[in-house]
């Protein structure tokens, strides 16, 4: 049963999306509430990932309603989008580590540019998330010496680092075997289940039908809700 009371982070209404300037997804709707795990599926340039970029305001609504974190995103104004993304913590299916410093400093680098100054807060930050991705012992290394897995754990910390109440994860287990991928999953669920929001694009259906959530598939210009996921036409996924 819906709880009505929960609170709406993200909202599309009737929104186009587009990468670039063309539209790739008319009329968009999508709720996202504190404590969903939503999944976006489909196959490869259907718009998934474009509608992450949507969210984080990297690409622009010219149509429609779009709303997250209590941010409207048509004509979002240059000095909100930082604040914007403060609420936001993204993972990517590469990584993004900068290779040429240590953990510790790759977490450190992002509270800086997020406008924290007092190095022992940072410091204090920086344990809390490693610990709760289970790098508590990482801190110095460089991220060449870390596995796939591991280096996915420290961008999930990354993303923590601002208490988010949303994670935007975009094919977080596109690049790891199955039993690591599956590892990332139980971590991302664990999170999920202490409140945090999350948006995961995949199109590994093993794993949606793994780990459960809200379904939306992208195929033919749309992306709309799957209501019964027991019936999920697959050939809109892989």
């Amino acid at each position: 049963m819906e709880d009505n009371n929960k609170q709406v982070l993200i909202s599309f209404q009737g929104a186009d999306i587009v990468n670039g300037e063309t539209p790739v997804i008319y009329g968009l709707n999508m709720e996202v509430c504190a404590g969903d795990f939503v999944y976006i599926v489909g196959k490869v340039g259907t718009g998934k990932t474009s509608i992450i970029r949507t969210m984080i305001a990297e690409n622009p609504v010219y149509k429609g309603h779009a709303e997250v974190c209590g941010y409207t995103l048509e004509g979002i104004k240059e000095k909100d989008i930082p604040w914007l993304r403060r609420k936001l913590g993204v993972i990517f299916q590469d990584f993004q580590l900068l290779m040429d410093r240590t953990v510790e400093d790759n977490l450190a680098f992002v509270l800086h540019a997020t406008g924290w100054k007092d190095n022992a807060l940072i410091d204090k930050r920086i344990k809390e998330v490693l610990a709760d991705v289970g790098m508590g012992k990482k801190a110095h290394k460089m991220p060449h010496q870390l596995s796939g897995g591991e280096q996915q754990r420290i961008a999930i910390a990354r993303a923590l680092l601002n208490k988010p109440q949303v994670i935007l994860a975009d094919e977080p287990t596109g690049n790891l075997d199955n039993e690591t991928a599956d590892g990332i999953m139980r971590l991302l669920t664990g999170i999920n289940k202490e409140g945090t929001a999350i948006v995961m694009v995949t199109h590994n259906r093993g794993i949606f039908e793994k780990y459960q959530g809200r379904i939306f598939a992208c195929s033919d210009e749309k992306c709309t809700e799957q209501i019964d996921t027991d019936v999920i036409d697959l050939s809109l996924v892989i």
